[in-house]
This record gives structure tokens, C-alpha cells and sequence, in this order.
């Protein structure tokens, strides 16, 4: 279903109220595809946006899950002291450092029963039984990777398609086991080596994703093997994205630095480096989703204080090359550059 799509392009499915049924209907409409992202939502508002979405228009879309990991039970005393002095700054209180599935199973559930196109997994493969009830409703299931073996893992269960997720990628990480003793989760393996080395290790339709912002970026994706490319950053900057206006004006301003951090939910993700980052991430522990919860008021605090320094400005490395566009003119756009960029690729071959 996403192979058939005009355009080979992805909205990527951005949690935190950026993947806007708006944005998920604009790139469908142009040829694309988008995603909607269920993580942080309530049953009641995932119903909404994927009736919202189908209001909108006729596209197929998707919807992405987030797998929930081996929960964790540390000390987090010393970690909670440095956000409740962050919190007193901001005139808040720390959050409730607590770990949830994030609903899975009701979410699984309601994609069943909405019918959802497309359904994808982050952090983890799902379950073989899910993966074979979401065929049986007509579903294509997608699973986010980042090594050979977790591609492996997620063919077993009989998935579709594999999300390979480049180092270079904005946001979390898709790692399925987070290791607490490597700063970035696992293995890093820039886009272009992971779909080399994975397209090596299962045989099924790759989506490339992570730094891919222009055409060139496309044409190269496309180049090495995947069927498309799945593009994050390129997106926070478009009028249909729900990207906060302080981090719109930090992407925009293009003068930040990325670093991969557990600072702001416990587990490894790429953002624009800030005073936050750069003071906690370093004493941050793996510890998903409790640190999500525990920081969540200190950074919605410092985003309606307009103040970049305490916010999740996820981001990926190639994020000041994004061009503030709508998003079905960004489809277009890439499509032709990608056109270009191989033309002009074919004529240096000779």
C-alpha cells in the first residue's frame, strides 16, 4: 500500500501533537503518505484524529504504536531533585515519574477495529498475533528497526514492511532494547550503512528514514534499495505541523547544535542541544517513560514561556536544511529535486 503511493514520501509519525490529522491529510493528498502518531494520546483523542483525518480525505494513512519496553525500576531520587529545581524555576511542579504502556493493547485494539490502512510499531516488534489480526482486517504492518538483528526479530513475527531508522534521525530512537550502559541505546548506524547491511539480512520492502530533508536526500534513499523515505524534520517546519512556535523559531534559526539524549524522557533521542540537555542529559538514566512523565511540566512551562532552554526540541542532524513550506508543496518539491538529483547522477556515469 505505502509502495503504491505516487510519491515516495512519508510523513513521519511525530508524537507530542506535531503529526496533525491536517498534516497527515495534506501529504496523503499530494501523492504521499502520512502517519499518525498515537503515543501520549487517549483512546478518545486516537479515535478522533483517525475520524479526522478520513474527514479530510480519501488517502490511505497509518497510525504508529509504541511498543512498551521491559519497565525498569530504578532510584531515580537524585534524577527527580534536578528536575524539581527545574520545576521551581519554572514555577511548577515535577511530574509523577511513573511507567504505563501507554495503552497499548486498547490502542491495538481500536486500529482493529477503525480499520487503519496502515499500522506501524516503534520501540519494539509486536506481537505475531497482532500482526496477523491486523491482516485479517486488511492492514499492512510496519516495524521501525535500527540494527540487522532487530530486522531479523521483526521478520519472524511476519511484518510487512521495515522502517530503517538512520542515526542521523530526529527524536527517539526506535532501538527494541535499550541499553542503559550505551549513551545512544545501542549500535548507531548512519541511514545509508543500516539499509546496506540490513537489505543484506531479510528480505522485505525497506523505508528509509533519518536526515532525509531534501530531494537529493530522497534520491539517495531511493537509490539504495528502500521503496521510500520516511521524513520527520522536513515536516515540523510546515503550516499543517503542531510544532510549538518556540521550537519552530530554533529550527528556523538553524544555529543549534544535535546531540543524542536521555535527558527528557529516559531514553535515547536526537534534539537541538540546549541548556536542559546539555546539564541533565550527561546524569539522565534509562528509564522510559518515567522520566517522560517526571519532565513534562517543566517543558510545557518553558514552552509557554516562549523559553527554548527547558524544551524537547527534537530534531534531526541535516535540521537546518528543512524549508518552511505547506506540506503538499514539500511533497512536490522533493519529488522533483529527487528527479533532478538522478538525472544528474546518470549523467556523471556517462
Amino acid at each position: 500500500m505505502i509502495e503504491q503511493r505516487s510519491a515516495p514520501v512519508i510523513a513521519a509519525p511525530m508524537a507530542g501533537g506535531i503529526s496533525t490529522p491536517e498534516l497527515v491529510a495534506a501529504v496523503g493528498g499530494a501523492g504521499g503518505f502520512g502517519f499518525l502518531a498515537a503515543g501520549y494520546l487517549s483512546e478518545e483523542e486516537l479515535v478522533g484524529q483517525i475520524r479526522r483525518v478520513r474527514e479530510l480525505g480519501s488517502a490511505p494513512f497509518g497510525v504508529n504504536l509504541f511498543v512498551p519496553g521491559t519497565r525498569r525500576d530504578l532510584d531515580l531520587a537524585e534524577y527527580r531533585a534536578r528536575v524539581s529545581a527545574e520545576a521551581e524555576r519554572y514555577g511548577v511542579q515535577a511530574g509523577s515519574a511513573h511507567w504505563d504502556d501507554d495503552l497499548y493493547q486498547a490502542k491495538v485494539e481500536l486500529v482493529i477495529a477503525e480499520r487503519v490502512p496502515v499500522v506501524s510499531f516503534t520501540f519494539g516488534r509486536p506481537e505475531k498475533s497482532t500482526v496477523e489480526r491486523l491482516h485479517e482486517v486488511g492492514a499492512q504492518v510496519v516495524c521501525t528497526v535500527t540494527t540487522p538483528d532487530e530486522a531479523r526479530r521483526a521478520a519472524e513475527v511476519g511484518v510487512d514492511l521495515l522502517c530503517v531508522q538512520g542515526s542521523e534521525a530526529g527524536g527517539h530512537r526506535g532501538v527494541f532494547d535499550d541499553d542503559p550502559d550505551s549513551p545512544a541505546g545501542g549500535e548507531l548506524f548512519g541511514l545509508l550503512g543500516a539499509l546496506r547491511t540490513i537489505s543484506g539480512a531479510v528480505d522485505l520492502p525497506l523505508v528509509g528514514a533519518g536526515g532525509v530533508v531534501t530531494g537529493a536526500d530522497l534520491a539517495a534513499v531511493l537509490s539504495a534499495g528502500a521503496v521510500a523515505a520516511q521524513l520527520g524534520t522536513a515536516f515540523l517546519v510546515s503550516a499543517e505541523a503542531g510544532t510549538a512556535p518556540t521550537q519552530r523559531a530554533a529550527l528556523e534559526a538553524g544555529t543549534r547544535n544535535t546531540a543524542i539524549t536521555r535527558a527528557f524522557s529516559g531514553r535515547p533521542a536526537r534534539g537541538l542541544v540546549n541548556r536542559f540537555l546539555a546539564e541533565h542529559g550527561p546524569h539522565a538514566p534509562a528509564a522510559y517513560p518515567q522520566l517522560h512523565h517526571l519532565t513534562k511540566p517543566v517543558r510545557g512551562a518553558a514552552g509557554r514561556a516562549d523559553d527554548p532552554e527547558a524544551m524537547s526540541l527534537w530534531a534531526g542532524q541535516t535540521y537546518a536544511q528543512a524549508t518552511p513550506l505547506p506540506a503538499a508543496d514539500l511533497v512536490h518539491d522533493l519529488v522533483a529535486q529527487a528527479r533532478t538529483a538522478l538525472d544528474t547522477a546518470r549523467t556523471r556515469l556517462g
